[in-house]
């Protein structure tokens, strides 16, 4: 899986590429971000999900990119909550109610935890709420204070503004910082990111394109500061040290997860009764 490539088309947004390959496929998923689209009536991400076979080059599916992103960033966040998190963690908050927020907070829902959700747009953080109440338990619309003080906190904002400034997080709290994936982009103050446990999906990726990269940049954070999920679940490196250790987690999007939810989407396409073309 060789790192994301970032076509920048600032300030509006960005293109992204990212390769990967695994389990006899190959994956490259071209998906853009571009924040101010909702305003216009647009979906901030959009792209397609390119799947072929390894062995002889072909085709196998096409994917929407933005439902292939909301599947992963929904489950890449609340496996590293979990994962990290307390073990007696009680309450979970998701900010931000766009298409990434909702998936995180039904990935919540179906790991049988209920859901604080706020959103700057508070008819959209209600009406969201709504309809998860709907299809599971119980979700609701809460105000940004208690929304940041859950015990599991995933935040999918644009990135543009900080959220969490200097001392606002409390000892024995989680954070999933879901939504600084590109370059400007920043979910936390710099001084409090630097007084967690710090960890990242992937080092290359993060401190190059993620959350941490201010952090890199003034000379403040290196590749020791910081954890691999990826290690902590293989058992190869610790996880949480204590009840009060704050963690944070970064999360840039990985391609090798997209190409896990689209082996795993042609693995049921029976069951979807999809249209198919042949090519």
């Amino acid at each position: 899986m060789p790192p994301k490539v970032y076509v920048p088309a600032y300030p509006a947004g960005d293109f992204r590429a990212m390769p990967a390959l695994g389990s006899g496929h190959a994956l490259l998923k071209w998906v853009t971000s571009f924040p101010g689209n909702p305003a216009q009536g647009l979906p901030t991400v959009m792209g397609l999900v390119l799947l072929s076979d390894a062995s002889n080059g072909s085709l196998r599916a096409v994917l929407d990119a933005g439902a292939v992103t909301a599947l992963r960033t929904g489950a890449a966040a609340v496996l590293a909550a979990e994962t990290l998190g307390r073990s007696d963690a009680q309450t979970a908050a998701v900010i931000g109610a766009g298409v990434n927020g909702i998936a995180a907070a039904r990935t919540f829902l179906a790991r049988g935890r209920d859901v604080l959700l706020y959103d700057v747009d508070q008819e959209l953080a209600e009406r969201a709420a709504t309809e998860l109440t709907l299809q599971q338990t119980v979700t609701r619309s809460v105000g940004l204070d208690e929304a940041l003080a859950a015990d599991l906190v995933v935040t999918v904002t644009p990135g543009h503004e900080v959220l969490l400034a200097e001392g606002s997080l409390n000892p024995g709290q989680h954070v999933s910082l879901m939504g600084a994936d590109g370059p400007g982009k920043a979910e936390i103050a710099l001084d409090e990111l630097l007084r967690t446990r710090i960890f990242a999906d992937d080092w290359e990726q993060a401190s190059h394109n993620g959350e941490l990269v201010h952090a890199v940049e003034a000379g403040r954070l290196e590749r020791s500061g910081v954890t691999e999920l990826g290690a902590v679940l293989a058992g190869d490196a610790q996880g949480r040290g204590s009840d009060e250790e704050i963690t944070t987690f970064d999360s840039t999007g990985l391609a090798i997860q997209d190409l896990a939810i689209a082996l795993a989407a042609i693995e049921r396409e029976d069951e979807l009764d999809l249209p198919t073309l042949e090519l």
